[in-house]
């Protein structure tokens, strides 16, 4: 039944990711990078946790959020001027700079290491918590054909303030709020816990 319900989900995520996107060229994304470089690093592996590492990220799910920040289906303040300006040739060149790049690994807390597991991979019954590598791979890889993205050596406090901002309604740019009715039904301690977890994953 659990295959049959993600068989379904992927099947309708794939259908809504099917858009003709334009063919990324690393070169000019690399270029076009220069601007992104201050808070993302140069290679995508951003120097501080306030930003997101994009390097390995996947291309098609970098142009979705890039997309989305350019019409407002997600809201940041810092990103919004930053993609007011770019094409669909931007965006594509953009996202396939960074996924060809490496993601540099993370390290994660003993401490937190056994309950992020148990979420990541088996999630929580009772609750309805599903477990996160349904979606996002065992390894934390992600889902490039869904653009569902991928998750492993990414900052422990962003992931965390992404799923507190998918809880509160903060942020709703999932495939049918999939990430808002997941994260809702996630403790602080699950979040933070499984936050923790993934950032260890490679």
């Amino acid at each position: 039944m659990k295959k049959m319900l993600m068989t379904a989900v992927l099947g309708m995520a794939l259908s809504m990711t099917s858009a003709v996107m334009a063919a990324g060229n690393v070169a000019a994304g690399k270029d076009k990078a220069a601007v992104c470089a201050a808070c993302h690093g140069t290679d995508g592996n951003s120097l501080s946790d306030a930003f997101p590492k994009l390097a390995g990220q996947h291309e098609g799910y970098i142009v979705k959020q890039l997309m989305e920040f350019k019409s407002g289906a997600r809201q940041n303040a810092l990103m919004a001027p930053m993609v007011a300006n770019l094409t669909e040739q931007d965006m594509a060149d953009l996202g396939a700079y960074f996924a060809s790049q490496k993601t540099a690994p993370g390290a994660v807390s003993e401490e937190l290491l056994a309950a992020g597991e148990q979420i990541y991979r088996g999630g929580n019954k009772e609750t309805g918590v599903p477990a996160c590598m349904a979606c996002h791979g065992p390894n934390g890889n992600g889902i490039p054909a869904a653009d569902w993205p991928k998750l492993s050596g990414q900052y422990s406090s962003y992931i965390e303030t992404q799923l507190h901002a998918f809880a509160k309604g903060e942020r709703n740019n999932s495939p049918n709020g999939m990430m808002a009715d997941i994260a809702s039904k996630m403790s602080d301690a699950e979040i933070k816990a499984v936050s923790a977890y993934v950032f260890g994953l490679k």
